[in-house]
């Protein structure tokens, strides 16, 4: 289905309407994203040969978190209204069972994709974290 809306990507794009159903699974604030990104988003996650093989090498290979070997740092940031995984049911086994010791970053009003609702917050909440 991407593929064939992503062949209509500047149409699609070109209405709010548009932008906030291309944007609703992903992020809640849409408005201040650019048109640009989107389609370049969109185009992208399209046409990827290898958006399922980092996933899928990770399986066969039997990886999973641990976090007994996880000897850095990790901070994880989650949206509160984060549509594709929702807050808190589906972190509940990343924050309780695999990654307990993890810095966990609430983002209220906040989708799947901070870096797009929230975008000089969440890059704050980046170098804060790795320039310590």
């Amino acid at each position: 289905m991407l593929k064939a809306a992503a062949q209509h990507a500047d149409a699609a794009l070109a209405t709010r309407q548009g932008r906030r159903r291309a944007t609703q699974l992903v992020a809640r604030n849409f408005e201040h994203i650019p048109t640009e990104l989107l389609a370049h988003q969109m185009l992208g996650a399209a046409t990827s040969p290898a958006a399922l093989a980092p996933i899928d090498h990770a399986l066969l290979q039997g990886w999973s978190v641990d976090d007994e070997r996880i000897t850095r740092p990790v901070r994880v940031v989650w949206g509160t209204v984060d549509r594709l995984l929702p807050w808190p049911s589906a972190a509940a086994r990343f924050r309780d069972d695999w990654l307990p010791h993890a810095d966990w970053v609430e983002l209220e009003g906040v989708g799947h994709c901070p870096q797009l609702d929230v975008p000089l917050e969440t890059a704050q909440l980046i170098l804060g974290f790795t320039s310590a």
